[in-house]
């Protein structure tokens, strides 16, 4: 049987065959007592011996035979439960049959049919009682035994027909003795268990005619289902939602205020399934009204109106009492399967803004109407892309009949804000909030509405709103979204572009008008130095509407980047302009290049490349572009030289990849940044993003101010990242980021972790360089500051500074994640070099033969777990080498625990390894001189690089050649013949074997294979 029970047993065998076998024998037992209802159930032998086998079977050790017995013992119950609930319809027959023959019959006189209707009816009144005690006695030999047993699949059946039992026959199972069994499994460690108790249960809360006799249930467990919502799994936490819903509508004064208050938080809940069952609480508490109200209501238009209005602020208070989130979106997603359509009527949620209250408190305050515009652009974006926001899940599918819908909803949706909104924006102009949420509405429409429905004339009022808010707003958002609109109405393909494209050019006209004239009068005035503050505001606010607009449109034809490029250089020669004229202008010049670059790009596809005169006109604007960024570096706002430092990484990106594939005209073009640039660069991230995090007023800032720095600071990181990510800058910049992710971990650690991933899919070697120089530097600041504070009599691997650098070391280890294999040339390299670095350098011990940096290899001992079985063979081989016959003799003491510790990393699981590090001590193997280990790995190429590891001599080793995976050897196999491999070898690899320093031997192409081959070593020298 134990056989049997690896192999798996039928009940449980995946597969079709197997799983209608077990349909088959549930359906058996139910056909059983279906078959023998009549006669054969009754006559105490059938049942009797049933119950008696499946007692002693579900006490077996046999988990096969305890599922088995059990499933079999269970659903015989059922089974019983449905004979009996048959039996309540033969025992109303026969005692109606019965009273009829009575009143038929004298008084007095007792006919035999009356006799025999009188026998009938007490037979079907006393088997209800005989297959109770059947149902006791399989509840109590097989239930109560295996309901807590400790295979989950046998809990799940007791608990799934427990809850069957208690819905389908609730005179005999719904009291406290059984309920408690649910109550006892909703503490169940398994989810499955949790999930099948919380759906039994929502069976019986679904009947109010069955609740109260749930009473003391409720008052034991009620506390429990609620904090099941949230669970850890969210299919538990749903249903748990579910259950509570229940209780609150069915059962009164169960679950009290304040725990209804906890529910509808969940509204916000990332998991949707979640936030729609807590948004259907909400909807159903939130929203109710006495009976006949809500009718009545509906009566006419005005109080359809007030009803709306109610129901609409009890939303908006709940919102903003509760402040969970500082985006209605959630809210409005939650909601929309259950707010019977309150907010997708468009026409009652714009008169409420458009209308007068007619009396002081159906008045909105500012706070409110603030949420209700919020509301509606969240309904209005929920309407149009028919899908749930960030966060919570993708695009459903649709069906033909969902699809046509939903295009009706949006042409519904559109007519009414073609209509209204250019009054809404005129009526709110002057609060931003509330105009750049009314913004985001028009990129939803259904724009052929405007042709279809004779609308061109409010396309006309929304223009010439956009155009008022231009002139009146400096918001970044209001002029962003308004950009936007102008240039999805202007698309080429539609019927409006003539009409919107005019409107655009004469806005731009404008603009370009005013920025023209401020700019003159800019340098007429003592060259700049003459002019008034509230001068340089006007040129301040006209240069942020053009960069809006710049960023997505081209403004080429008006030479704004030109203009902007003079204001830069004046402040890069002479200083005292504001951030506010200077970050704009690094935007609008930066805006203009790409538009530029853009256009060039354009007529190469069209097959009319530019000149080479524009080319070279458009590399001398970038150069100056570039150096003014990399003046403006050394800004003394930082706002100024951050956006500065952000906008040079972006332009390297572009110029470095000009002048590839087919647009070699473009390489004129192409431009990577020099070391001192880098330099400049990596010493500007350490100043402005790790430069901060321990000064005190940084700590002491608001929570708010301080996000904000973080962001702004991610921003900077990511920027240079991508830089490395890239390949515009060198790789090994990176080290002085990776110094810092211990530190700054929370904040930045998912940057420098996704970091390290792209430049590993770059280069594997030269990423996991990176990081162990990123060690090695960490350990010579540790050991520099250890000698300076001559803290001699303390151990160096037992401080602080050591044990932060062991743990970056693991966390580094982790990042190469499960795959081995394709980590195995990455980890070979920092164990060969983290090798070279403990034992090479300027030794500051007394003890002459102590390695000067032996310490190290307790740090790289974390990536040991890392390597495949016979990689730590050949790693443990290599360090063999370092290894003299003194140290041999010599090696005691503490300060020789780290070389045990990292022997022990690398061969501690082999057979042969000494089991601790004390009877390792004096033990160690010295390296068999008379044999050299080479080693193959056959590449899909089909080509085989061999490499030896050194037998005798490691002084004529090039360090430099061991850049790829010739540091050690894969796919091994022992071999005796130097002069045969050498022979088979090709030209490139024998350069390899020579730079080595050492002959390879041999191994026969027979011998190659594709599966990794175990080390042939001799077993003693392990």
């Amino acid at each position: 049987m134990a056989n049997g029970e690896d192999e798996g047993y039928p009940i449980v065998k995946p597969g079709p065959h197997w799983k209608k076998f077990k349909a088959n024998f549930c359906e058996f037992t139910a056909v059983l007592i279906q078959q023998c209802q009549y006669s054969i159930l009754y006559d105490g032998y059938l049942m009797n011996t049933i119950t008696s086998l499946l007692s002693g079977l579900t006490g077996s050790v046999v988990r096969a035979f305890r599922h088995t017995s059990t499933l079999a013992a269970v659903k015989l119950v059922t089974a019983l439960v449905s004979v009996i609930q048959n039996l309540d319809v033969s025992i109303h027959n026969a005692q109606q049959l019965y009273e009829v023959e009575k009143n038929r019959t004298p008084e007095g006189e007792n006919g035999p049919r009356l006799d025999e209707l009188d026998r009938k009816r007490k037979e079907c009144q006393q088997k209800p009682v005989e297959i109770e005690n059947m149902m006791n006695a399989l509840f109590k030999g097989t239930f109560v035994q295996r309901y807590r047993d400790v295979i989950p699949e046998i809990r799940i059946v007791c608990i799934e027909e427990m809850g069957s039992w208690l819905k389908l026959y609730p005179n005999m199972f719904l009291n406290d003795s059984y309920l408690k069994y649910l109550g006892w499994m909703l503490y169940d460690k398994q989810a499955e268990v949790r999930l099948k108790c919380l759906q039994g249960l929502r069976g019986l809360y679904e009947h109010k005619e069955l609740i109260f006799k749930m009473g003391l249930f409720n008052t034991r467990f009620k506390s429990r289902i609620v904090s099941m919502t949230t669970d850890k799994e969210p299919e538990v936490a749903v249903e748990a939602m579910k259950l509570v819903m229940l209780m609150v509508l069915h059962c009164e004064n169960t679950v009290s205020s304040e725990e209804c208050e906890a529910m509808y938080h969940f509204v916000y809940a990332t998991y949707r399934p979640l936030a729609v069952v807590a948004g259907e609480l909400l909807c159903k508490r939130l929203f109710c009204l006495p009976q006949g109200e809500e009718d009545a209501s509906h009566s006419k238009k005005k109080n359809k109106l007030v009803y709306s209005l109610g129901r609409l602020k009890k939303l908006i208070t709940f919102f903003l009492s509760h402040g969970f989130h500082k985006h209605v979106t959630y809210l409005v997603d939650s909601l929309w399967d259950w707010e019977d359509g309150l907010l997708r009527d468009w026409e009652c949620l714009t008169n409420l803004l458009r209308d007068k209250p007619m009396r002081k408190e159906e008045a909105f305050t500012d706070a409110q109407e603030s949420v209700l515009v919020e509301i509606i652009a969240a309904a209005v974006r929920q309407t149009a892309e028919g899908h749930p926001p960030v966060g919570r899940g993708g695009r459903k599918t649709l069906s033909a009949k969902e699809k046509r819908v939903h295009v009706e909803e949006c042409i519904r949706m559109t007519e009414r804000f073609i209509v209204v909104l250019p009054e809404l924006l005129a009526k709110y102009s002057s609060d931003i909030e509330k105009v750049t949420n009314f913004l985001q509405i028009p990129q939803y429409y259904n724009l052929n509405v405007y042709v279809a429905g004779r609308l061109e004339k409010y396309l006309d009022a929304l223009l010439k709103e956009m155009k008022e808010l231009v002139h009146r707003h400096t918001d970044l958002n209001i002029l962003e979204a308004c950009s936007k609109i102008y240039g999805i109405l202007s698309d080429d393909q539609l019927t409006l572009h003539p009409v919107v494209s005019v409107a655009l050019h004469q806005l731009i006209d404008e603009m370009a008008k005013d920025f023209s004239h401020l700019l003159d009068e800019f340098f007429q005035e003592e060259e700049g130095f003459g002019v008034s503050e509230e001068h340089i505001i006007r040129m301040s606010c006209i240069l942020k509407r053009l960069t809006a607009f710049h960023n997505a449109h081209d403004l080429t034809s008006w030479h704004i980047g030109d203009r902007t490029l003079k204001i830069l250089n004046f402040e890069k020669e002479n200083g005292g302009l504001p951030a506010e004229t200077l970050i704009p202008a690094l935007e609008c010049s930066y805006f203009a290049l790409l538009w530029k670059l853009e256009l060039a790009t354009e007529s190469l596809v069209a097959e009319k490349p530019p000149t080479q005169e524009s080319l070279s006109e458009l590399n001398e604007q970038m150069v100056c572009f570039r150096l003014i960024c990399e003046a403006y570096l050394n800004h003394h706002n930082k706002d100024v030289s951050e956006k500065a430092f952000i906008l040079l990484c972006d332009l390297l990106i572009v110029l470095s990849h000009q002048g590839v594939d087919k647009d070699e005209d473009f390489s004129v073009l192409k431009f990577l940044p020099d070391h001192d640039l880098q330099s400049r660069m990596i010493e500007f991230v350490k100043d402005h993003v790790f430069g901060e995090n321990s000064l005190p007023e940084e700590m002491n800032r608001e929570e708010a101010h301080r996000l904000e720095s973080i962001y702004k600071k991610r921003i900077v990181l990511a920027e240079y990242c991508k830089l490395i990510a890239y390949n515009v800058v060198e790789m090994m910049t990176a080290v002085e980021i990776y110094k810092h992710y211990m530190q700054t971990y929370h904040d930045f650690g998912d940057i420098i972790k996704e970091t390290i991933n792209r430049t590993r899919h770059n280069n594997r070697i030269e990423s996991a360089r990176t990081l162990i120089v990123c060690l090695q530097e960490l350990y010579q600041n540790h050991m520099a500051t250890y000698c300076n504070n001559n803290s001699r009599k303390k151990q160096i691997d037992s401080s602080a500074s050591f044990a932060s650098i062991k743990e970056l070391a693991r966390r580094f280890s982790l990042t190469f994640g499960w795959d081995q294999m394709n980590s195995r040339e990455s980890i070979a390299m920092i164990h060969k070099e983290g090798i070279d670095f403990a034992f090479h350098g300027n030794s500051q011990d007394i003890d002459y033969y102590l390695p000067p940096n032996l310490t190290f290899l307790a740090i790289i001992s974390e990536f040991s777990n890392k390597l495949l079985k016979p990689d730590k063979k050949l790693v443990y081989y290599y360090l063999q080498e370092f290894v003299t016959d003194h140290m041999l003799l010599t090696c005691k003491g503490e300060k020789w625990h780290p070389l045990y510790c990292y022997r022990s990393s690398l061969i501690g699981t082999d057979d042969d390894a000494e089991s601790t590090i004390a009877s390792s001590f004096r033990e160690w193997p010295p390296a068999d001189r008379s044999k050299v280990f080479a080693t193959k790995r056959k590449f899909s190429d089909e080509s085989i690089v061999d490499i030896s590891l050194p037998g005798s001599s490691r002084q004529t080793m090039d360090l430099q050649s061991d850049s790829h995976l010739s540091y050690f050897s894969w796919k091994s196999k022992t071999v005796t013949s130097e002069e045969n491999t050498l022979d088979e070898l090709d030209p490139a690899v024998q350069d390899t074997s020579s730079r080595m320093g050492d002959s390879p031997e041999s191994l026969s192409e027979e011998q190659t294979e594709d599966d990794i081959d175990v080390v042939e070593t001799d077993e003693g020298n392990l």
